[in-house]
């Protein structure tokens, strides 16, 4: 691997931290810190993303290579660092927060000039662990590694994982907060992504009042991420803040065609590049239900539940705006900049349900059809993924109650069989105003709805087959992830067991997830 080809520029531009202290603390006026990972005495690779190596610029796997994966026994070329940033948790201010178990190793830049941010994740503590030892444990490891990859093959913006190791060492972790905190095996993963940068980082700087370093970041982000934007002065800023806010909204829409919810939207885990980030207690929707969170840690409120995750992100932005008002003296935009952000993710969420029912476009009356659509979702507990699966098998001769009742959580009697056949004919009426031949709409319902998810139950007994010592299930996942628009594992293309529907891990998940 080109290890010596990775660099540190983030930390020549940034005022930091440069003691190496790990003590968790406060590090005001500053971007950064820089830290050094732990170390581990018997690191073992577990999964090594080599196509990703060498699109970043990595190249290939070697065995002396294990090291640098676990972040042990590094070059001193790779000065590593851990971020600051601030946010907003659950609607509430809570100041500093920063990179608690990830540490950069910097940047790398592949043969076509494209830059890759490398950071591992459980490589110990650093100033912004908070009273945490910044270690990672295999089952949030493994779910990071795996889902982070299928997000990527699904078409949706992320960041992605290149290896995943044990640390040869135990973590003890309270999973579900119950008083009864294990050991469990620790791990460590590497993610990159164009950038990390959150919210978080713009809502540090102005809460502190450096705006001078605010304005450097921002430059810095345009200049590097929003390359597109050539203007000057505050106009600059106003064309960066319209972007991250498309940027966003279109990353919900995604979210919701294929049913992910994330679990966590705080504003320290909302990318300014519009990427997925941050993967804790997320789960794929298994039935419909938009008051769904997976996060015990949001009940009762369900502030991040699915259905909310659309406004809650305009909520986000709200605070982004505050952030960069120093730079944008303008409420009047602000305001308008963020109320547009309301029509145009309708718009586009609108647009995305036409594709997933294979309309040829947005119509009056779609709206109506949606709302209807919505409502026997959650009434008929149907499968989100599996009915659409079912929808495209869709012909005049079929047995309706037959089509869908594998693909219900509860029992079709004779009136929710009806009104699912009432539906159903609703559905082929409307299908009849498309402009387009049945042949292209049933690709464009392919294209759009996924064949395979990973699912939480399967993630579950991942995670319990690598903890055996078995790789098999990792391996069949990794397939099925990378071909999620085909039936490549049918048997994996099922709704959940019913015997999963109470096991922890499998639909609520904790923080520490």
């Amino acid at each position: 691997m080109n290890i010596d080809q990775i660099t540190q520029p983030f930390i020549d531009i940034f005022p930091g931290d440069f003691s190496g202290n790990p003590m968790q603390r406060n590090t005001p006026k500053v971007l950064f810190s820089t830290v050094n990972p732990v170390g581990f005495d018997n690191p073992k690779l577990i999964a090594f993303n080599q196509k990703l190596s060498e699109e970043i610029g990595l190249e290939k796997f070697q065995e002396s290579d294990i090291n640098f994966l676990a972040a042990t026994n590094l070059s001193e070329k790779i000065k590593t660092y851990a971020t600051a940033y601030a946010g907003h948790q659950f609607g509430n201010w809570a100041g500093q927060l920063g990179d608690g178990r990830a540490i950069l190793a910097g940047e790398i830049t592949n043969e076509s000039g494209k830059k890759n941010e490398i950071q591992w994740k459980g490589a110990g503590a650093t100033p912004y662990s908070r009273h945490a030892d910044g270690r990672a444990v295999l089952r949030s490891s493994v779910r990071e590694y795996l889902m982070s990859e299928a997000m990527h093959h699904l078409g949706i913006p992320t960041t992605r994982a290149l290896s995943l190791a044990f640390t040869g060492e135990n973590v003890v972790r309270d999973i579900m907060y119950s008083g009864n905190p294990q050991e469990e095996k620790g791990a460590v993963i590497i993610r990159t992504a164009e950038s990390f940068l959150r919210f978080g980082h713009f809502e540090l700087m102005s809460a502190q009042k450096e705006i001078n370093t605010l304005i450097d970041l921002t430059d810095f982000t345009i200049e590097n991420y929003f390359k597109d934007i050539k203007s000057e002065g505050e106009q600059k800023y106003k064309e960066f803040f319209t972007e991250v806010c498309k940027r966003t909204a279109d990353l919900m829409v995604e979210w919701f065609r294929v049913g992910f919810v994330h679990g966590v939207m705080n504003t320290d885990n909302m990318s300014i590049l519009g990427l997925t980030i941050d993967y804790g207690p997320y789960s794929m929707m298994d039935e419909y239900d938009l008051n769904f969170t997976p996060n015990t840690t949001d009940l009762p409120g369900r502030r991040y539940a699915f259905g909310k995750q659309g406004q809650i992100s305009q909520w986000n932005l709200w605070q982004l705006a505050n952030a960069l008002f120093p730079l944008i003296k303008d409420e009047k935009f602000l305001e308008e900049t963020l109320n547009n952000y309301c029509n145009y993710f309708w718009e586009a969420h609108d647009k995305m349900l036409c594709r997933k029912f294979g309309f040829d476009e947005l119509k009056k009356d779609d709206e109506e059809f949606f709302t209807n659509w919505q409502a026997l979702m959650q009434e008929l507990q149907l499968d989100y993924t599996l009915f659409f699966n079912q929808l495209e098998k869709l012909d005049e001769n079929s047995d309706i109650k037959h089509l869908f009742s594998s693909v219900s959580y509860g029992f079709l009697d004779e009136s929710k069989t009806q009104k699912l056949e009432h539906f159903i004919s609703s559905y082929t009426l409307r299908l009849r105003e498309n402009k387009i031949s049945e042949r292209e709409s049933l690709d464009l319902m392919k294209k759009t709805n996924p064949k395979f998810i990973l699912r939480n139950y399967l993630l579950y007994e991942c995670i319990e087959e690598i903890n055996n010592g078995k790789t098999e299930m990792l391996e069949k996942l990794t397939k099925a992830l990378e071909n999620p628009y085909e039936e490549t594992f049918p048997e994996l293309s099922v709704k959940r067991p019913s015997g999963y529907d109470d096991v922890s891990g499998c639909s609520m998940l904790s923080c520490s997830s």
